[in-house]
């Protein structure tokens, strides 16, 4: 195992056994930060290829480069849930565990008889995480999802690129929202647990997750009776927040108060008629007369290079940052001197991977190795009580593999 950091104290979630039937990256991402925390994730994979995120591409060494950031300290089982001994076994892991989480496609659980209201009814103190992509219910409830497609439907597309085009966001914005809210979903029904010892169903679904993002440009759209705009890289509701132009490139500047704005256009721009300037004073004002603001911002960022522009920003206490490209970012001096960076092993050998952003000061951010399909569906049985007889008939029943 590599960690890093202090090794004193416990990770708050050891001891909790987590069985995740996960492929993609939602569900993945939401088991990735519990394994972060402590917890045993065992991961089911189906036995002819697994976690369909495992062929994504084979950029790390041959590996995905999805599966190796959302699946290190995982145990990987691979297991036909077709057949009614893989359900068997899937049953058995269940009944030792704290926690099932899944989310396969609309109806899979159901059709293999493993209907989530008979298991919560079997196992009262188990937590049920169910992630779908539009909900149980509704007419969208039977409809598969993508990121994009969730995206699309939610409206975030709509707000995101340029005025001339659309885009959908660099990441997949559904997936790591519905990731995060099942997270927290399942961090408050632990906590409830322990209190109470009464297990729970936490339903999340990639739509409600990027609905809630959305509130801002829905409030926006409702009361305004418009739809808003597309700005690039600026901001519908605040002046300036964009990215303007230097002697050698361009800095981006966010204005998010009237303070910032005095200290832009008097410690940085030597501008003072422009801080109680009538059309430029507040926000509301400088949005109203945003081409303009935008112009006069311009035409004083264009006197200097970025390094002295930000350095200024900087030292004025303006908000500010680089347009980096992420080779940039992969060198940022931030990620370096702060030592986010650590090792972690794979089947083809130990790649560079980032420390949770969660951390705890008293125990070491655990980094285990990311799993090779099915590498431990024996060890994984046999702690279940599988005989190893039992787990020889298994596999060559292909059971398992």
């Amino acid at each position: 195992m590599t960690t890093s950091g202090p090794t004193q104290g416990e990770r708050p979630l050891e001891g909790v056994t987590v069985v995740s039937l996960e492929q993609a990256v939602a569900a993945p991402l939401a088991t990735r930060h519990l394994a972060d925390m402590g917890a045993r994730i065992i991961k089911i994979e189906r036995i002819d290829g697994g976690d369909f995120a495992r062929d994504y591409d084979d950029v790390v060494d041959g590996l995905a480069s999805h599966f190796v950031w959302l699946n290190r300290s995982k145990e990987s089982v691979a297991l036909d849930l077709k057949s009614s001994a893989g359900v068997e076994v899937l049953e058995r892991l269940v009944a030792g565990a704290d926690v099932f989480l899944q989310n396969l496609a609309p109806g899979a659980l159901e059709r293999m008889g493993f209907g989530l209201e008979d298991l919560a009814a079997r196992y009262p103190g188990l937590v049920i995480a169910n992630m779908s992509g539009y909900g149980t219910s509704g007419p969208f409830g039977d409809h598969r999802a993508y990121d994009m497609l969730v995206q699309a439907e939610t409206g975030l597309i709509a707000v995101t690129g340029t005025p001339e085009e659309p885009a959908k966001t660099g990441v997949p914005t559904a997936d790591l929202a519905a990731g995060m809210y099942t997270l927290s979903g399942v961090l408050g029904a632990l906590f409830r647990k322990a209190r109470t010892g009464r297990g729970a169903i936490v339903d999340v679904s990639m739509f409600d997750a990027t609905i809630e993002w959305m509130s801002h440009p829905m409030y926006m759209s409702m009361y305004t009776g418009q739809e808003i705009p597309r700005m690039g890289i600026g901001h519908p509701a605040i002046v300036p927040y964009d990215a303007y132009p230097t002697k050698d490139g361009q800095v981006l500047i966010g204005v998010q108060n009237n303070r910032g704005w005095v200290r832009l256009v008097t410690e940085v721009f030597d501008r003072p008629e422009w801080a109680d300037h009538p059309d430029y004073e507040t926000n509301v004002k400088r949005c109203r007369h945003r081409e303009t603001v935008d112009e006069l911002v311009s035409g004083q960022t264009i006197r200097f290079t970025s390094r002295e522009l930000l350095d200024a920003l900087v030292e004025a206490g303006v908000p500010a940052a680089r347009l980096n490209s992420v080779a940039d970012m992969v060198g940022h001096p931030q990620l370096a001197e702060r030592g986010r960076w650590a090792e972690v092993e794979t089947e083809k050998g130990p790649i560079p991977a980032l420390l949770p952003p969660v951390t705890f000061r008293d125990v070491a951010a655990r980094m285990d190795p990311v799993p090779g399909l099915g590498a431990h569906t024996s060890s994984v049985l046999a702690g279940v009580g599988y005989a190893a007889a039992e787990i020889d008939d298994l596999r060559r029943r292909a059971v398992i593999a």
